[in-house]
Order: structure tokens, then C-alpha cells, then sequence
């Protein structure tokens, strides 16, 4: 299937070149980073090892993460290694955060295709297949993961930390003394050698940076590092408007804590910009005040003024590490998660279009030939895919970080289900968006493309399970708009097909849920929902299964490092 025409403004410029790039002409990158020679990769496609292990590799597909290098200067080139070399870092502590001792298990693990499956999901649970072990002998994944210890119940940490606060820190460890009390260990002190080496790489990084702004942050990241003091960073962060390279580092999500989901693993991304697009899209980001206001929502629960001092830009990724790196794959950031520094400044939105190109024509195309309607298939676009993911990492910025009591976040009232319900939000109201956006004549589009694409986008995501926010959010939508009647189901076909005036119906009822939710802070509320409607039924099941028989894949895993950018 080629892809239309694109039509969506914003999403045309992703694919310009950029022009005025610093060159040297006497530099050659590529040859400079195949020195280096180091290329990381899980082997989906081996031949040795059990029918099990094999079939599990099957379900992703592999994606090399390159871009062009001509664009680069020689000292933005140079940087590269360091930044790679500090991500590496962030790699192990996301394996003790998120397992534990890392070679230990490898080394257990005999049949080589599981080994590499472990490799894939960062420990012995399928994170796309509800992380269920698929190594004998191992029980279910601890819902805390490694950040508390595995026998601790709710109950007695929320008893702990009324006492010691200091326990449901992001950038803490939690342990267990010898007399059994529970003690946080800040994440520069647990992981001190790992912090100290990535610090040191950002430094030597920093030295090459031509941008001021990139220079600064990437000395504040470094003492970050050091200090589990992230705030100044993320403000430094915020200010970078014309860095080519892009380095997001450190403990950032909170999607891995399941427990409560108050600790922040380590990841890493490299990206280099497309450099056209912070003027063409500022537009978009200024709109946020409008966009806050029309929202389908009781005033209260809009108070809040989103942040204008957002940017939306496009990027080559060429390097993942760590939580973003295990099991399904980001395509896109909204960051930083600093409600403080949200309120202040607004976040940045990153579009990784290398990363969405490969899951668009690998998955979601062969997704939408199997289960959209054929009439209905001629909506299905990348326009469509880019513009619905980039206005949900928009639409993190709007509705309500503080419930409406002033007690507390929402991701602190809500815990567990705090990142599914935001992405659940995230998906809604970035089709609101769209929607809104065109009525006030800013986007020129045909919202049946972002309607039908939106549909198929769900049956991508619902794959990822329910150990996932993303999955759980998709799944949430899934039940939600089926109980509206905003799709319906071919039964001769086993086809579905959008309604377009009830998904309106069903995107507002949904949007106002959501935003209730999270300004009332109800957490029982929200479990319950979350209990209600986060499930894959038996129809949609049998469904799912035929695309795992037609061997569509479910993600991508990347082949990276020097070695790739080099080839």
C-alpha cells in the first residue's frame, strides 16, 4: 500500500530536508562512528532455539534505527558516542529496577531464542503478553517490580511512608533493613558507579555541544545525575529551541512501578532533529489555551492554564535504552512529567517519525487490511497515524494536573491507574483536537481519515496487553466507544467500521469521564472503571488472534548503536 498523499500540513514538513544544516565536508561521520563498531540488537529472526522461544521472538519485527548523517557537524557527530555511552548506563539500571542482577538470568537461561526473548523484556515476563513468565520456575512479575521489595504489601508501605515521606520519592529504592524497616535509598547513592559514568559522558558531550542551550542542559542533566535533583534540568530542558541533537536521559516514567506507580525508571533516547519544524508548528502549541477552554468538561474542571512555551518537532531516533526500550516501542514523548515545570513552561512534544514509519507500514497497514472494513480502508493513512499520535503527546497539556481539592496530583491521588488513565485521556482528547482544530479552520484535513485511523490504531495498541498504560487506555476506549456504538462489527467479515457522529458522541463522554476522574482525584472510582472496561473480551480476543495467525507482529524491536549509523 502506498501512503496518500500527505495532506496534514504539519505532518508534510516532517519529511522536508533540512536545509542550512552545519556541515563538513571534510568530516566523514559515518566512517567516524563505524569505528566505534558497537551495534545492539535482539535476534527476532533466529533459527536455533525452542519452538516456544521462536514463536515468542515472532511477534516483533526489526527495525534499523539510522538517519542522515550529512546534516551533522563534526562535533555533533562526535557527541554521538557519549551519549550513547551515557544511555548504556541507564540500560543497567533499568535492569536492576526492573529485574535485578541481569547476567545472573541470562546466563540460567539455556534455550537461546528464550535468552533473547529475556533480552527483549528486560526479565523473564512477556510485557506484551501480561507478563506472564515464560521461564520455568519463575513466578509472576512483583507489581513493584525492583523498586520495593518483592514481599511488601500496600498496606504496610502506606503505613511506612506516613512516616518516612521520603519512601514514595520518584528517584528512590526502596529496601528492607535487618529490623525489617523499610528505608529509601536515593537513586545516585543505590546506583552511584552507573550515575557517575553517565554523568561523565554527558560532561564530555557537553564540551562538544556548539548550542548553548544543548551545552547547558546536558551540564545540569549531568548533576541531576548526581543529586536525583531534577527540576533544573527539566527547566533547561524546556529552553532548548535550536539543538539538532536531542538527548533524553534519566529516570523519567512511571509506567514500570505497578504497584503504586510513584518511582521513575531510567531511559534513554538519542534523536536528531528535523529542523523545519519549530516555526511551522509553534501555531499549534499557542492554541492550548482555546483548546483548554472548549473542552467538554465542567469549568472547574479546566481551570488549570496550560504552558504555551511548548515546541512540537519531529526526529529521527537512533537510540533507545532502558524502560523505553522493553517490549512495546514509544513513538512519540511528551515530557518533562514536572507538574510544576508543565505549569510553567508547558512540555515539549517529540515525534519520532522513523520509529512511526516502520510501525505504520509493518503493522498498522496489515492491521487495518484484516479487521477495517474495505470500504473504510481508504481512510487508513500515515497523515492520519502522524497527526493522531502528535496531537496526543499535544493533548498531555491540557485538563488538570491538581485535583480539584488542592490535596494532591493527580498522578499522586490516583497511583496505579494514574498513567493509564492519562494516556486513556491523552488518546481522547488528541482526536478532540482534530476535530476542533478544523471547525476553527487551523487544520485542513478529513477527519474520516483521523476517525478510521484512530479505530485501527486501537487494535495495534490493544495488543500490547494489559501489563501496559497504553494497552490498558486502548482497552478502556475499545469497550467504552463499542458501548456508544461509535464502531460496529461485520460478522460475515469479521470487519469493523466507524461512526463517525458516534464517535463524537462517544469521544465527549469519555473526555469528561476522564477529566472527572482525575480532578476528583477518585481513586476508587477509577479502580473500578479501570476493573470494568480494561479487559479484552472474547469477540475481540478471537480477532487479535487472527492477526498473530496471519504473523503480523505486534511491535519492532531496533537494531542500533555506532555499528548501525556507521553501516
Amino acid at each position: 500500500m502506498k501512503n496518500a498523499v500527505l495532506t496534514l500540513i504539519v505532518v508534510s514538513f516532517a519529511f522536508m530536508g533540512c536545509q542550512g544544516g552545519s556541515q563538513s565536508m571534510a568530516f566523514d561521520c559515518a566512517a567516524f562512528l563505524a569505528e566505534g563498531g558497537s551495534m545492539k540488537y535482539v535476534d527476532v529472526e533466529m533459527k536455533e532455539g525452542s519452538e516456544e522461544g521462536r514463536a515468542l521472538l515472532s511477534k516483533f519485527t526489526s527495525f534499523a534505527l539510522t538517519t542522515d548523517l550529512s546534516m551533522l557537524s563534526e562535533n555533533e557527530c562526535k557527541m554521538l558516542p557519549h551519549l550513547i555511552a551515557a544511555g548504556d548506563q541507564m540500560e543497567d539500571i533499568f535492569w536492576m529496577q526492573a529485574y535485578g542482577n541481569r547476567d545472573e538470568l541470562l546466563d540460567s537461561i539455556k534455550d537461546p531464542a528464550l535468552r533473547e526473548y529475556a533480552k527483549l523484556n528486560y526479565g523473564p515476563w512477556d510485557r506484551i503478553g501480561g507478563n506472564i513468565s515464560f521461564i520455568e520456575g519463575v513466578g509472576d512479575k512483583p507489581e513493584g517490580s525492583g523498586f520495593y521489595p518483592k514481599d511488601v504489601s500496600k498496606e504496610e508501605f502506606e503505613a511506612a511512608a506516613a512516616v518516612n515521606p521520603d519512601l514514595k520519592g520518584l528517584y528512590t529504592m526502596v529496601v528492607r533493613d535487618a529490623d525489617e524497616t523499610l528505608r529509601a535509598i536515593p537513586y545516585h547513592e543505590a546506583f552511584a558507579a552507573q550515575m557517575q559514568t553517565a554523568a561523565d559522558e554527558l560532561r564530555a558531550a557537553a564540551e562538544l555541544a556548539d548550542d548553548p542551550g544543548l551545552k547547558n542542559y546536558l551540564s545540569l542533566r549531568a548533576d541531576a545525575l548526581l543529586t536525583s535533583d531534577y527540576r533544573a534540568s527539566d527547566m533547561a530542558w524546556m529552553d532548548m529551541k535550536d539543538n539538532r541533537i536531542e538527548v533524553v536521559i534519566g529516570p523519567i516514567e512511571t509506567y514500570e512501578d505497578a504497584l503504586f506507580g510513584y518511582k521513575a525508571a531510567a531511559e534513554t533516547f538519542v534523536l536528531v532533529k528535523d529542523m523545519s519544524w519549530s516555526e511551522r508548528l509553534s501555531r499549534y502549541a499557542s492554541l492550548l489555551p482555546m483548546l483548554q477552554e472548549g473542552l467538554p468538561v465542567p469549568d472547574e474542571y479546566k481551570q488549570e492554564k496550560p504552558g504555551t512555551d511548548s515546541d512540537l518537532n519531529a526526529y529521527d531516533a537512533i537510540y533507545y535504552a532502558g524502560d523505553t526500550n522493553a517490549g512495546s516501542k514509544t513513538i512519540a514523548i511528551n515530557l518533562p512529567n514536572d507538574e510544576q515545570v508543565q505549569l510553567e513552561k508547558g512540555t515539549r512534544r517529540l515525534q519520532l517519525k522513523n520509529a512511526m514509519q516502520a510501525k505504520f507500514d509493518k503493522i498498522l497497514v496489515p492491521i487495518s487490511g484484516m479487521l477495517i472494513a474495505e470500504d473504510q480502508r481508504k481512510h487508513i493513512t500515515f497523515d492520519a497515524f502522524f497527526g493522531n499520535t502528535m496531537f496526543h503527546e499535544v493533548a498531555h497539556g491540557l485538563g488538570i494536573k491538581n485535583t480539584l481539592d488542592g490535596s494532591n496530583t493527580v498522578r499522586g491521588a490516583l497511583m496505579e491507574h494514574a498513567s493509564a488513565l492519562e494516556e486513556g485521556k491523552a488518546d481522547i482528547l488528541g482526536l478532540y483536537m482534530v476535530s476542533r482544530l478544523i471547525e476553527e479552520g487551523e487544520l485542513d484535513v478529513d477527519i474520516n481519515d483521523n476517525m478510521v485511523t484512530f479505530l485501527a490504531g486501537i487494535f495495534r495498541s490493544v495488543r500490547f496487553g494489559a501489563s501496559s498504560a497504553h494497552g490498558r487506555a486502548n482497552m478502556i476506549r475499545f469497550n467504552f466507544f463499542s458501548e456508544m456504538g461509535a464502531f460496529t462489527r461485520d460478522e460475515s467479515t469479521g470487519t469493523y467500521s466507524a461512526d463517525y457522529d458516534r464517535m463524537i458522541e462517544a469521544m465527549n463522554a469519555l473526555t469528561e469521564k476522564i477529566l472527572r476522574f482525575q480532578g476528583d482525584g477518585d481513586y476508587d472510582g477509577v479502580a473500578e472503571f479501570v476493573a470494568e472496561y480494561a479487559q479484552v473480551g472474547p469477540g475481540l480476543q478471537a480477532d487479535l488472534d487472527r492477526l498473530g495467525a496471519a504473523g503480523i507482529p505486534v511491535d519492532i524491536v531496533f537494531e542500533q548503536g555506532l555499528g548501525v549509523l556507521g553501516r
